[in-house]
């Protein structure tokens, strides 16, 4: 066992682990903003971006097989597994990471030779396919950097160190940012593509010394140990990856979809499509870092046959990502112009731009629910480190509508067409999915877990009207940048109060049948007002330590110790 791993770590809530690592990804995700404003002050919504989005395809692709979900969910198991029989991961990693890297080093020189090639695929009717084949060239050097902040980041999250993980879109977006102020001049738009392979090396950079620390052994494992993981390794990881990697990329598949028959349409069409999609699905990403937060967990339980526990953790991960998604939903819907006015109407960025953008980032944010609940549910599925194949064929039949709805759609609708394709075909997949996991995994109440949806939703709807009134009020009158702000809190806070006020009456319901039990001649006022202030509490505390509605707390686990049965520190040696 290593010092680091040996060492008592610090107990964190799942809520302190979620706030922290929100910050810090908070950060990145402020940094893309930052960097996409530059790309629309610079380069507008031209040919020229539309050629870079077809090289952005690859760290697009990339970064969502071996960053945020393939490499994650047959990492994260296969390491906590290590962790739990040895107390140490060193041998998997010297097993694993180098195979991994030389495999991707051929993929990704194959890629820069076959520039042409995959542009032809991609985007048969782009304008400027010159442009696009030199960014393809640069940014496949991603599928080799990718990969191996993918396995660091998953290693370091096996480990329960989140802080590292968390920084590696601000150090990505600060290189490419840097590239852009430096060599925008003599490059065009191919800056920009230069900066992505720049900072796909500072995302290794920011995790190394973590990583070396957290690897670092009291004692070298013996040449037979690391023979023989490498051989549990390789038998295991080639079945349980399969399914992953499929189900990552039919995942992408969308966004394929949707630039294939988008390259068709008038110039900047891709782009348009790129901008909104981006903004509308943020939210989804950070409202997802709670599950990055509780794999770990869920991986532990299916490990250990707690079917309960398996239950309530994804019963609870549903309607809370849920919770969050539908929030930024009726936020996006109801300020989608000002947002893009914003963010994006500088320089060559004009407002037909804006309204275009703004108009299929309404369509698209209609699936993002959908999209949350794709994450989550596949979670679920793969947590058991062994091969699944219905995740694979639940994304595959929402891409098959995706692809028939958008043939059917873009000529007579245009990009709003294909938003709306992929808003009904990621609803096809989660609809799939979280039936399957009913009568594959766990038997989660499918009644409770709508019940709570609905309940969101339904506050969510009345946010967004709302949020539209305050919309209509202040377009006109206020500044965009001051509009956002009170719009955000007027959204927020009237969810919120509908929600609790839906809890309570619940909640009301329940406590006159009980006050009606024990003869009490309680009245709906006497009840109401402390249902009103138990809902905000428990909304408040719903992830703290001690008082989550997932039974695998600190608490619940005093009597497990050691790297696996610990809560969560956040990065850093000294933890």
């Amino acid at each position: 066992m290593t010092a680091v791993e040996a060492a008592p770590a610090r107990r964190v809530s799942i809520g302190r682990a979620t706030a922290v690592t929100a910050l810090l990804t908070a950060s990145g995700t402020s940094l893309g903003f930052v960097r996409d404003l530059v790309m629309a002050h610079q380069f507008g919504a031209s040919g020229g971006t539309d050629a870079f989005l077809v090289g952005w395809t690859i760290p697009e692709t990339v970064s969502s097989l071996l960053i945020e979900d393939a490499m994650a969910l047959a990492v994260v198991p296969a390491v906590s597994l290590a962790l739990h029989r040895r107390g140490h991961a060193r041998a998997f990693v010297a097993s694993a990471l180098p195979r991994l890297a030389a495999v991707l080093a051929v993929a990704a020189l194959l890629s820069a030779l076959a520039a042409p090639v995959l542009v032809g695929m991609l985007a048969p009717g782009i304008g400027r396919p010159d442009d696009a084949v030199r960014c393809v060239r640069l940014t496949s050097l991603t599928i080799l950097t990718f990969g191996v902040v993918g396995f660091m980041s998953a290693t370091l999250r096996a480990h329960h160190r989140f802080g590292p993980p968390a920084c590696i879109y601000a150090a990505y977006n600060t290189g490419i940012l840097t590239m852009i102020a430096v060599f925008h001049e003599p490059l065009g738009v191919t800056s920009a593509a230069l900066g992505v392979a720049f900072g796909s090396l500072l995302m290794i950079a920011v995790q190394a010394p973590v990583f070396a620390r957290c690897l670092a052994p009291a004692h070298v494992p013996h040449r037979a140990a690391l023979e023989g993981e490498a051989g549990r390794a390789a038998a295991l990881g080639l079945a349980a990856i399969a399914p992953i990697v499929l189900w990552s990329l039919l995942r992408q598949g969308q966004v394929l979809v949707e630039r294939f028959l988008g390259s068709s349409l008038s110039e900047g069409s891709i782009s348009h499509l790129n901008y909104a999609e981006r903004v509308a699905q943020a939210p989804v990403m950070l409202s997802l870092l709670l599950v990055a937060v509780t794999f770990p967990r869920l991986a532990r339980a299916t490990a250990a046959g707690d079917l309960t526990m398996v239950r309530r953790r994804m019963e609870c991960d549903i309607v809370a990502v849920g919770g969050m998604v539908l929030c930024a939903t009726a936020f996006v819907v109801a300020f989608a112009p000002t947002i893009i006015t914003v963010l994006f109407e500088h320089g060559r960025f004009t407002g037909g731009d804006t309204q275009s953008t703004a108009s299929i980032m309404r369509i698209y944010a209609v699936g993002l629910l959908a999209q949350a609940m794709v994450a989550v549910a596949g979670r679920g599925f793969f947590a058991r480190g062994t091969p699944s194949w219905y995740p694979v064929s639940c994304v595959a039949l929402g891409l098959g509508a995706t692809a028939a709805i958008g043939v059917a759609t873009v000529k007579g609708f245009g990009v709003g067409g294909l938003a709306a394709a992929n808003a009904a075909g990621v609803s096809v997949s989660a609809t799939l999915l979280l039936v399957g996991l009913r009568k594959r995994l766990a038997a989660i109440s499918l009644r409770h877990v709508a019940h709570d949806l609905l309940t969101l939703a339904m506050a969510a709807a009345v946010a967004t009207a709302t949020g539209l009134l305050v919309h209509a009020g202040l377009a006109d009158k206020a500044p965009p940048a001051l509009v956002l702000p009170i719009g955000g809190i007027a959204v927020l806070a009237v969810y919120g109060t509908t929600l609790m006020m839906a809890c309570a009456c619940r909640g009301l319901t329940k406590a006159r049948h009980a006050a009606t039990a024990a003869g009490q001649d309680a009245s709906p006022l006497e009840l109401f007002c402390p249902l009103v202030i138990r809902s905000a509490s428990r909304v408040i505390s719903r992830f703290d330590r001690g008082k989550t509605s997932d039974p695998d707390t600190a608490d619940a686990q005093s009597a497990r110790q050691g790297a696996v049965g610990t809560d969560v520190p956040l990065g850093g040696a000294h933890q």
